[in-house]
């Protein structure tokens, strides 16, 4: 399974409120890569382009929690 398919399962097992707090600490480290690129200090640069895309996967499930999409979905693999 790819680095991605993994943490995307990973993410999807966590509780609503750990999933917020992964999302808290997804934007902390991105900040703090953004501002380290600012200042030339980080080597690698797709590190922040990775995390943008990390903080976007959490957002959309959170969101599709809300909808009730995930719920559907687990549902639907149960049959």
């Amino acid at each position: 399974m790819s680095k991605r398919k993994e943490q995307l399962e990973r993410l999807r097992d966590l509780p609503d409120d750990e999933l917020r707090q992964a999302l808290a600490r997804a934007q902390d480290e991105l900040f703090r890569l953004e501002l380290g690129h600012y200042t030339n200090q980080v080597e690698n640069t797709m590190s922040i382009r990775e995390k943008r895309r990390e903080v976007a996967r959490i957002h959309t499930l959170i969101r599709g929690r809300e909808l009730g999409i995930d719920a559907q979905r687990t549902a639907a693999a149960d049959k």
